[in-house]
């Protein structure tokens, strides 16, 4: 019964559509950054190459942080785009972006143009947009929630 409760509230979400861009969106950035970082698709550095930087800026062992990073940012993407356990993946990517911006991106000002934190703030405001709200109306939580409830 605990386990029900628990479930609702993780797939509780707004009905509404304004979660669907943010969702795809987002999704498809992070899966593609990850992909960078995992299979070194879309010209990034894979696991080592990625690790080795890592590495370099201090977050260490560093292959674990890249394999991390990329593993976040890859499935949660996915299951962003799905919308699966919108909540909890959009607070993983959340904390990923607070890493990104305080490990990265602040030492260089706002602007991307200087590899500052711009882009990383953004997403970080849309996932915590989808962690206050869920996933939306179509996504498979909003099913999930209609069968537990229908079931109660």
């Amino acid at each position: 019964m605990a386990i029900t409760n628990i479930i609702k509230n993780i797939t509780k979400t707004e009905q509404s559509l304004s979660q669907l861009p943010l969702r795809l969106i987002a999704g498809l950035i992070f899966s593609a950054h990850g992909a960078q970082k995992l299979f070194a698709w879309f010209g990034g550095y894979g696991l080592d190459g990625t690790g080795q930087w890592m590495e370099s800026i201090g977050l260490t062992p560093g292959f674990l942080m890249a394999l991390l990073a990329g593993s976040a940012e890859f499935f949660g993407g996915l299951l962003l785009i799905v919308g699966f356990l919108t909540r909890p993946t959009s607070f993983v990517l959340a904390v990923t972006m607070i890493v990104a911006i305080f490990s990265v991106h602040i030492t260089s000002g706002f602007f991307i143009s200087n590899n500052g934190y711009e882009f990383a703030l953004a997403l970080l405001a849309i996932t915590l947009a989808l962690f206050i709200q869920g996933g939306g109306k179509y996504s498979i939580d909003n099913t999930a929630y209609r069968q537990l409830n229908k079931n109660a």
